[in-house]
């Protein structure tokens, strides 16, 4: 296994590491994360910290990966298949855990679901047909901003909280938007692969 696949698995790792840690109710289990009040009106789990932290790790070698294995003539079937896998572990299990905290509403998940399968449907079809499309600017400037926008929400919106302004948040909208509009232009790619002849 290549350096590049063996990131890609470490980041499903994580993901899951992430995930369990955020669901399961530890109280219950007589494990209380300590908890920090931030200037006097921001109550910060440290449980939502180490998870932060640990999906920061996760998105870098989401880049890391990406990167090494263009520059090193490493892309393989696998690791395309388990970085696909990756990311929608670590990012639509974490959008979905984040929605059920009341942290963001649940829309955005189902917006961001709904257009993976879309846009997964269209790939996996068009790639059949011997037409691959690559990601567009649009589909990057999204995955950057919902990475920025889920760390920051993580991590309680600070410092930007304290002045009143819930940049995570937005930043997860806008990314939300641009998914929407990214799985349009997708569609519109490889609408001629599907005309009948």
């Amino acid at each position: 296994m290549n350096l590049p696949n063996k990131l890609t698995i470490g980041r499903i790792i994580t993901a899951i590491i992430i995930l369990i840690m955020l669901i399961i109710p530890w109280y219950n289990l007589g494990i209380n994360f300590p908890t920090f009040n931030v200037a006097g009106k921001i109550i910060v789990d440290l449980k939502y910290i180490i998870a932060g932290i640990l999906f920061v790790l996760a998105a870098l070698t989401d880049f890391l990966d990406g990167h090494i294995a263009r520059s090193r003539n490493l892309v393989t079937d696998f690791g395309k298949v388990m970085d696909a896998i990756a990311d929608k572990v670590l990012v639509n299990g974490l959008l979905i855990i984040l929605a059920y905290d009341g942290f963001i509403s649940i829309a955005i998940p189902v917006i961001i679901i709904t257009r993976d399968i879309f846009v997964d449907s269209f790939k996996m079809a068009s790639g059949k047909k011997g037409k691959v499309v690559a990601a567009s600017f649009t589909g990057k400037a999204k995955t950057m901003c919902m990475m920025i926008g889920m760390a920051l929400t993580m991590f309680y919106n600070l410092p930007f909280e304290l002045i009143g302004i819930n940049v995570g948040y937005a930043l997860i909208i806008i990314a939300t938007i641009l998914s929407i509009i990214s799985a349009c232009q997708y569609y519109y790619n490889t609408k001629d692969t599907f005309k009948a002849k």
